[in-house]
């Protein structure tokens, strides 16, 4: 494993053990050359995922490959200052992943993992939910928030 302190291409494991979800091991390594320690994580991909994207206004769609640490970025943006373990983040995202590659499809539509997004953030947290929505369905004016946040407090908030 590379460091990413110097850039020495060995490492020693001093430490693993699988994470709280069980999910993946977490590996403290320390760089054999400069002695600096990090931290790596091994998880289980069934297959390699390429997300196609929507369709631009040429009507060309871009094609790149499924990014763990992209989507749980944007759930971590929608989260922000929600009481929300980060953990909880962590378990949506494996779980979206783990659906994503038993469908036993390459490629998958960035529209549908947006709807498992969706689902995920529903049971989770309203805020959450409604923040994540605006920038996935492209809301453009704050009626578009009211409409939609309508219907959560139909839902009874979740």
């Amino acid at each position: 494993m590379r460091c990413p302190f110097c850039g020495h291409d060995d490492s020693q494991v001093k430490d693993s053990r699988p994470t709280d979800d069980g999910a993946a091991i977490r590996r403290r390594r320390q760089c054999e050359g400069c002695a600096a320690r990090f931290t790596t994580f091994e998880r289980i991909q069934l297959r390699e995922l390429t997300v196609l994207k929507s369709a631009d206004a040429r009507g060309d769609a871009r094609r790149e490959t499924f990014d763990r640490d992209k989507l749980l970025r944007s759930l971590s943006i929608a989260a922000r200052k929600r009481p929300i373990e980060p953990a909880r983040l962590e378990k949506l995202v494996s779980g979206i992943q783990r659906r994503l590659e038993t469908l036993g499809e390459n490629e998958v539509t960035s529209k549908r993992i947006g709807e498992l997004v969706m689902d995920g953030l529903k049971a989770l947290d309203p805020v959450a939910y409604i923040r994540f929505a605006s920038v996935y369905r492209d809301f453009s004016e704050a009626r578009d928030f009211e409409a939609f946040a309508g219907t959560v407090s139909e839902m009874g908030g979740k």
